[in-house]
């Protein structure tokens, strides 16, 4: 890499440790972190609530943008998906003036598009690890663990593919692909670090 701390985006898949792997790095490199905090920063730079930015996350699925063509039948009319779509990508153009660590929301893809380099990571993990690490996180909120991580996960990958056409967990979008599920998260923090700072 070079001299320069590049933006650095992780895209993950649910219960892949995303946001554990980015708050060690941010610790290592000494550069902030953005998963919570870009909703606040997107809320605060569009108008829209921050629960309706949550809401709306990474869990568009083509039905609710079918559904919405039907209601709206105007050429030029753009759903509040897509507007709020637009404000993220506002909201990481803004802060990828600086070194920083984006978790998810297409980063990789949007930067790309907007010429930003970027260091690209896309974590995943064996499913029942996933489903494991997920019963200590939503098991008091969730019934059924098992179909909430297939829930998310296929809400993330059609988010990802109506918004940038192709699928999350294709390894030639990123610079890099861990199995945290095979390397501990205390080794892909060090590996990736090792691998940024050159």
């Amino acid at each position: 890499m070079s001299d320069t701390m590049p933006i650095i985006t992780i895209s993950r898949e649910f219960g892949a440790g995303g946001r554990t792997v980015a708050k060690g790095l941010s610790k290592e490199l000494g550069i902030p972190w953005y998963d919570r905090d870009f909703v606040r920063l997107t809320a605060k730079m569009s108008g829209y609530s921050e629960e309706e930015i949550e809401d709306e996350g990474e869990t568009i699925s083509d039905s609710a943008r079918f559904l919405d063509s039907i209601l709206n039948n105007m050429a030029a009319y753009t759903s509040s998906h897509d507007a709020i779509y637009q404000a993220q990508k506002d909201a990481m153009a803004e802060l990828a003036k600086n070194p920083c660590i984006i978790v998810g929301r297409c980063s990789n893809v949007i930067l790309r598009e907007a010429g930003i380099p970027s260091f690209d990571i896309f974590l995943h993990a064996d499913y029942a690890i996933r489903v494991e690490r997920a019963k200590a996180l939503v098991s008091d909120k969730v019934t059924n663990v098992e179909k909430y991580v297939e829930k998310i996960d296929e809400q993330r990958e059609k988010h990802y593919k109506v918004y940038t056409g192709g699928r999350l967990n294709k390894a030639q979008d990123y610079t890099i692909c861990l199995d945290t599920g095979v390397i501990d998260y205390e080794t892909c923090i060090n590996v990736l670090t090792r691998l940024i700072r050159g």
